[in-house]
């Protein structure tokens, strides 16, 4: 998460709303369930909606694409997504759709959170995928980052 949060500074520094994610990719032997090898961070990202004015630039949707793109594939099992905001709908959409195994996220979204304040996109028995989502890891910190960054817009 610290990595995530790196990424969300870097996002601020080019004006977005500071939110990060990094995939970590860690293959595991779906027999034993076991470690094939150790865990690596393959991609890294920051919101770049404003920047991009792509409504698709939210950080962790930037990350997942920049995992495939490493990997080689579109399924992104083994993997890990670390964000520091709760995924929206679009988001917890693309992980299902991606086949991620677990998504980690910070501070819960009240507005737009699709793992667990709003909806349970990952946890819905009516699709075809499910991941474990873990919520309010550094969560505070996270939340601060946030809070601080608009209570600076709203002065302006």
């Amino acid at each position: 998460m610290r990595l995530a949060i790196d990424e969300a500074r870097r996002a601020e520094e080019l004006g977005e709303v500071p939110i990060g994610a990094v995939v970590v990719y860690e293959p595991i032997d779906p027999a034993t369930r076991r470690p094939l090898a150790e865990p690596q961070v393959i991609a890294r990202a920051g919101n770049l909606r404003e920047t991009t004015q792509d409504p698709a630039g939210h950080a962790e949707f930037l990350a997942m694409k920049q995992a495939s793109a490493a990997l080689g594939a579109w399924r992104l099992a083994g993997c890990t997504v670390y964000v520091t905001l709760e995924p929206c709908i679009m988001c917890a959409g693309l992980m299902h759709q991606a086949r991620v195994d677990r998504c980690v996220y910070g501070a819960p979204d009240p507005k737009a959170g699709a793992l667990g304040t709003l909806y349970r996109i990952n946890e819905d028995e009516r699709l075809n995928h499910n991941f474990t989502a873990t919520p309010g890891v550094l969560g505070n910190e996270c939340a601060e980052m946030l809070r601080a960054f608009f209570a600076r817009r709203r002065r302006k």
